[in-house]
């Protein structure tokens, strides 16, 4: 489903998506090499995740409530630029498919000093009935919410 498809290769930009985590990296955070270890960048991912899917209506009331969940069933993390302590970063996130029990979806984490990217996450996730412990579909207003969501990443976007 790809309604309401925005491209960010013309008029808008990815500063147009909407902000779904900001922080900090500490030194604690960081490797032996000074830069942030890449089990922090999957911690701030997750972060932007849960942010995101309550923006798209997926409260964690709602699930609870609801006995649903999501499942991580793919992640693929590319780093283009380091972090090191101090430096202050902010994710922005956006859809990219939604079908009846599966969204996939981007997150680029972003230096705010510089405006570089500094990685981006793609992953794909799967909506759980925790009772029955298997897939299920998403509610309607969450798919219509995500349809609207979606955008087409151009390379230059990537």
């Amino acid at each position: 489903m790809r309604r309401g498809c925005r491209n960010f290769s013309g008029g808008e930009s990815m500063s147009d998506l909407p902000i779904t985590y900001r922080g900090v990296v500490y030194p604690w955070q960081c490797d032996h090499m000074g830069h942030l270890n890449v089990m922090w960048y999957v911690g701030k991912f997750d972060e932007a995740t849960w942010q995101y899917f309550a923006m798209l209506g997926l409260s964690p009331s709602f699930l609870r409530e609801q006995n649903r969940g999501m499942a991580a069933v793919q992640q693929n993390i590319t780093y283009k630029r380091e972090l090191r302590a101090g430096d202050v970063v902010a994710v922005r996130s956006g859809v990219l498919e939604i079908k009846e029990k599966a969204i996939r979806f981007f997150h680029e984490m972003l230096n705010e000093e510089t405006g570089e990217v500094s990685a981006i996450s793609e992953m794909t996730a799967v909506h759980l009935d925790t009772v029955r412990r298997k897939s299920c579909p998403f509610p309607t207003q969450f798919v219509e919410r995500a349809g609207q969501a979606v955008v087409k990443r151009t390379s230059e976007a990537r």
